[in-house]
């Protein structure tokens, strides 16, 4: 909104036309960004997320360990693929496994964005900033710098960064939990589900199989033939046909119903109209005028009547035990069901229920194409790494064939792009048109550059610093465009190389950390993090000064002015 206010103020009092203001929304970084969003959908809704974090984070020891598990990989993927769709692949990822292994996702996100531009900065390939400067330098000088070259400050700087933010994201990076992990006394329900004997999870043990520290859920009992197993130990190894008893809150039980190899235990889910992936569950509470009120679920033959099955029931707050079919519906009860996308506009104004509400998420996977959505998204990558299409024309691609293989529904892809972050960047770029426009921004550096003096280094610590405070607040790219002729100016006034003052706005302009809008992976994590503006000042501005005396200390050394 802030963004879009400046944007609108700006437009209106005549300092930039609307063909600038919105130049953003056909900018090919901003369009890659929300087309990645639909293939994030893809794999997420296939099931391929639960199999990314489960096969390459594994199980951390602690916080440090899980920062570790995130960030090293991701730096290392960032140096030859594009850092953004690396971390739109691993956002939904590492929320999962953080809510799995009890870890808060802000103390993950924002280290997971710091990385990938870290990584960023060490080929030229790492950033489309890179690529932008160095394509100028070319320009400018004939030649430009080598893929690897760049890595003389990138890997010291990549290096220190991680390090810092291992030694200090303990207490510099929030720690926020979604509300429903604070409330003192949640709303239960009892959930059963069978483990299917074709599935992944026989013959592994609870804790293997992730089953062991669900946040808000408790595997209770498992009742095996005729025998009932209660307080079960981690190292209990899954059979076929088990039925598994959970209790815990409804967003545990939406995570229960997209674990590949799991079924919910009554058999009526099987008896709707419909395939599975195409419903979803709902929460709907039960009228006193309603005709199953006072009857069980299976004498009021609820599945017939509302083409809807009954998962779970909870009354007063706290789950009601027993089997489904043989549960008593009372004027209040809550009911856990699994319906088509129908019900909710069906029975939204029914006098059967007094509340109905979809929950968010709930989806079950198309395991099935799980290896299709991955193998889609692998393609991708390489094509787009090999540089036989662009990012923007290698996201269309992938969006398009999950579409048409059924691995992402129509309206899934709809209403998987978060128009905020769009609209967001978007925006940014308006205002660094603006700077443009106006000279505000050439007004600036030049005003800081004759404080520098004659001397190359004073210049080029300025240049950096200009660099970084343009980019956190229009963008990366534009900061960069923004600054090169800048540099190049002085570098001729002070008859020096010009490498040296273009390294420095590469690894000022991919590196910035202090504020979301500063670069695409910051606005990307900002959301699922639950991040405030503040955080990133906190955490991203002393790595902004760590990361930027490594690099003056290191870029003069590396090439040197003359």
């Amino acid at each position: 909104m802030v963004f879009l206010a400046a944007l609108a103020v700006l437009l209106v009092s005549g300092v930039i036309e609307p063909q600038q203001a919105f130049s953003g929304l056909a900018n090919p970084g901003v369009l890659t960004v929300a087309v990645l969003y639909v293939v994030v959908a893809g794999i997420r809704e296939t099931g391929g997320i639960q199999w990314i974090s489960q096969r390459l984070l594994g199980k951390p020891r602690s916080l440090l360990a899980a920062q570790q598990r995130v960030t090293i990989p991701v730096a290392g993927f960032s140096a030859f693929l594009n850092n953004t769709p690396v971390v739109a692949m691993l956002i939904p990822a590492i929320s999962d496994w953080a809510r799995k292994n009890n870890l808060s996702e802000s103390k993950l996100l924002l280290p997971l964005s710091y990385a990938a531009m870290l990584g960023g900065t060490c080929t030229l390939i790492g950033t489309s900033t890179n690529l932008v400067v160095n394509g100028a330098l070319e320009k400018r000088l004939g030649e430009g710098l080598m893929l690897f070259e760049i890595a003389l400050v990138g890997v010291p700087v990549l290096i220190v960064g991680l390090l810092f933010m291992f030694i200090t994201g303990h207490w510099l990076l929030p720690d926020r939990r979604p509300a429903v992990e604070t409330l003192d006394n949640p709303r239960e329900y009892t959930v059963e589900m069978l483990v299917e004997p074709s599935g992944p999870l026989v013959g592994r043990t609870i804790e293997a199989a992730g089953l062991r520290n669900l946040p808000g859920c408790y595997l209770m009992e498992i009742e095996r033939s005729r025998d009932i197993l209660p307080a079960v130990s981690p190292r209990e190894k899954l059979q076929a046909n088990d039925r598994l008893v959970f209790v815990g809150v409804v967003d545990s039980v939406v995570e229960l119903q997209k674990i590949r190899g799991l079924k919910p235990a009554t058999e009526q889910v099987f008896k709707l109209d419909g395939k599975r992936s195409d419903r979803s569950l709902v929460e709907a509470v039960v009228a006193e005028t309603s005709p199953v009120a006072n009857l069980t679920v299976r004498d009021g033959r609820f599945r017939t009547r509302y083409n809807a099955v009954v998962i779970a029931v909870a009354r007063n707050g706290e789950r009601v035990s027993g089997k489904i079919g043989d549960i008593t519906l009372r004027p209040g009860d809550t009911l856990l069901l699994e319906a088509g996308e129908d019900f909710i506009e069906r029975q939204r104004n029914s006098r059967d229920f007094l509340l109905v509400r979809s929950i968010e998420g709930s989806v079950t996977p198309r395991h099935e194409r799980a290896w299709l959505a991955l193998t889609i998204l692998g393609g991708m990558l390489v094509t787009v790494g090999l540089g036989w299409l662009s990012m923007l024309e290698g996201a269309l691609a992938a969006g398009a064939m999950l579409i048409i293989t059924r691995c992402l529904s129509v309206n899934s892809a709809r209403q998987a792009i978060d128009w905020s972050v769009i609209l967001t960047i978007a925006a940014a770029f308006g205002i660094g048109a603006a700077m443009d426009t106006t000279g505000l921004a050439q007004t600036i550096a030049g005003s800081l550059l004759q404080l520098a003096g004659d001397g190359p280094w004073l210049n080029l610590m300025i240049i950096y610093f200009v660099t970084a405070l343009f980019t956190a607040v229009i963008t990366n790219n534009a900061a960069a465009v923004l600054m090169v002729p800048i540099a190049a100016s002085v570098a001729d006034d002070l008859g020096v190389s010009l490498i040296p003052f273009a390294v420095a706005i590469m690894l000022a302009a991919s590196a910035s950390f202090a504020t979301p809008m500063g670069y695409q992976t910051n606005l990307m994590v900002y959301g699922p993090g639950g991040y405030h503006f503040t955080d990133y000042l906190r955490a991203g501005l002393p790595l902004n000064i760590v990361t930027a005396a490594v690099a003056l200390a290191i870029i003069p050394w590396a090439w040197g002015f003359n």
